[in-house]
């Protein structure tokens, strides 16, 4: 069964410098990145497609691990963004069966970011972008990103909303008090970015956007960021929003879900309940949920979904999804 897997990292090392030399950086996540995960990032060829093989893995979809070039400064980061795909691009040139890319973007210089995912799109043939959700004090609600989600309803490829940490303040209040590494990890992989990357869609129903670009398209990882399993809650936020639609319209219209690595079962079934079989995507999270032995081979071919839905899951909805095929992008009111 071919398996194409969409959440695979890159971290290269003129981000990761430009990480080192600003104020704000990684922003404390540092200590992620380090000794063999590093060398696992940094790796475009023949050690990733060997750990590629041994996982039972096809094709990568490549992306900029987080937070990206959210935390620099806007002309830096127009130039890394371009650099940067351009390094993406230059690698599924050299191994155009075994990659495919996210486009990474300058999101601190919004306008910028639009024309970078066009570019990305048109020239470099990428299937979307990844995000990391807030750009300092901006969530991806804020107008300025409105031309960067027009963008992508029109050019009909998915933005994937990726976790990065919490603000400093956010930080000091729910995640602190326990010792730097535990805070790190609470206010990351333990809980604190996953509230983060799921706030942001839900961020974007009540803001209007997916009424406004109703083909515009969402990725979450780690089964939905959490929001998926409190849809019966965020219901209820029809009584005082102004929507076009039910909230779970949203969920089940305008979002794909994918396991980040998380090989479990009742998170599948209950991401089918919700979105529906046509809207589950492969991806292991690599480097950082990598493990030998295949799980997320043996995952997938476990599951209590039929053939069809199975072969869908593994690479048929991502195939579906990123073939923009002949269709005519849509035009929306500014």
């Amino acid at each position: 069964m071919k398996i194409i897997s969409i959440e695979e990292h890159i971290l290269p090392r003129r981000i990761h410098a430009a990480w080192d030399a600003s104020p704000i950086g990684a922003e404390g996540t540092d200590f992620l990145y380090q000794g063999e995960m590093v060398r696992m990032l940094e790796d475009l060829g023949d050690g990733r497609l060997a750990l590629m093989d041994e996982s039972g893995i096809d094709v990568q979809v490549l992306s900029v691990t987080t937070p990206a070039l959210h935390n620099l400064e806007p002309e830096e980061s127009i130039h890394l963004a371009r650099e940067t795909n351009d390094l993406i691009a230059a690698t599924i040139a050299k191994y155009p069966t075994r990659f495919q890319g996210f486009a990474v973007l300058p999101m601190a210089a919004p306008q910028e970011a639009a024309f970078e995912l066009q570019r990305a799109v048109d020239r470099l043939r990428f299937r979307g972008a990844m995000v990391c959700g807030r750009v300092r004090d901006q969530n991806l609600d804020h107008p300025d990103f409105i031309p960067l989600l027009r963008t992508a309803a029109e050019q009909r490829v998915p933005l994937f909303i990726h976790p990065q940490i919490p603000q400093a303040s956010v930080r000091a209040d729910l995640y602190s008090g326990f010792g730097e590494l535990v805070d790190l990890a609470f206010a990351t992989f333990g809980l604190g970015w996953h509230y983060e990357a799921g706030i942001q869609f839900v961020r974007l129903i009540l803001a209007g956007v997916f009424d406004r670009f109703p083909d515009l398209q969402i990725i979450l990882g780690h089964w939905g960021e959490v929001v998926l399993f409190y849809l019966e809650r965020l219901k209820s936020l029809a009584r005082v929003a102004k929507l076009e639609r039910p909230v779970e319209d949203y969920f089940r219209q305008n979002l794909y879900v994918t396991p980040s690595g998380m090989w479990n079962q009742e998170y599948l079934q209950r991401s089918v309940n919700v979105v529906g079989q046509e809207r589950i995507l492969f991806s292991s999270d690599y480097p950082y949920q990598y493990r030998p032995g295949q799980p997320g081979r043996s995952f997938l071919l476990s599951a209590d979904l039929s053939p069809e839905a199975k072969e869908a899951f593994a690479h048929g909805n991502w195939e579906k999804l990123t073939n923009r095929g002949s269709s005519h992008a849509k035009g929306y009111s500014s």
